[in-house]
């Protein structure tokens, strides 16, 4: 998901309900965000880059958040986890965004088929990322593509480097092109372009946006 989505994830102030969560996220495992105590926000030590004897820092950029996950994390891994306010977890959220990394949502079964998490992931230690490279679908699109506005890109390839699902690269003609396959929508690119000439823009054909105001 883009950053601005995830910060307003995080920042949610009350309680949510929301059963039928299939009608906003294209993803059949996303069932519900149910958020009770939605302030309660634990940060996890990653288990991936934790897996990898080199990885990438820092490594407790994983965010638990709501009951009974929160508390759950934090009890039975107290020396990986730490409470955090709602505000620390956007200073997360914002420097991993500038480290290039991608912000997930995620929902698994074990965990009730419910959102309880937002991991901060980079392509070299994410478990389900790696996956996703070796066509396993474990990442769902956020909705969204990035596109080039070529009157103002310069083609100097910066976007190229940040891009985690290498989506993006140069034409016959080294023009920045958009690889709308392999795009994932996450706005990584959005915020390394020199030039401010990368938007994303809505693509039906990867789902519907996961859309905090239609959570409240």
């Amino acid at each position: 998901m883009p950053l601005e989505t995830a910060r307003e994830l995080i920042m949610i102030k009350e309680p949510i309900n929301k059963t039928d969560l299939e009608h906003i996220v294209p993803y059949t495992q996303a069932r519900a965000i149910i958020l009770e105590n939605p302030d309660h926000i634990v940060a996890l030590d990653c288990p991936c880059r934790a897996s990898k004897e080199e990885h990438c820092s820092p490594i407790d950029v994983c965010l638990i958040v709501g009951e009974p996950f929160a508390s759950f994390i934090s009890e039975h891994q107290p020396q990986k986890s730490r409470w955090i306010t709602q505000e620390e977890a956007v200073k997360i959220l914002e420097e991993e965004d500038a480290r290039g990394h991608v912000h997930h949502a995620f929902f698994k079964d074990a965990m009730l088929g419910r959102y309880y998490a937002i991991c901060n992931c980079c392509s070299c230690c994410c478990g389900a990322m790696k996956a996703h490279q070796n066509h396993i679908p474990m990442l769902a699109s956020s909705g969204y593509v990035a596109q080039i506005d070529h009157d103002l890109c310069l083609d100097c390839g910066t976007c190229h480097d940040y891009c985690q699902f290498s989506a993006l690269g140069f034409d016959d003609n080294y023009s920045t092109m958009v690889n709308y396959d392999l795009c994932m929508g996450c706005g990584v690119c959005v915020s390394k372009c020199p030039q401010d000439a990368i938007n994303l823009h809505l693509e039906p054909s990867k789902g519907i946006p996961l859309e905090v105001s239609e959570l409240i």
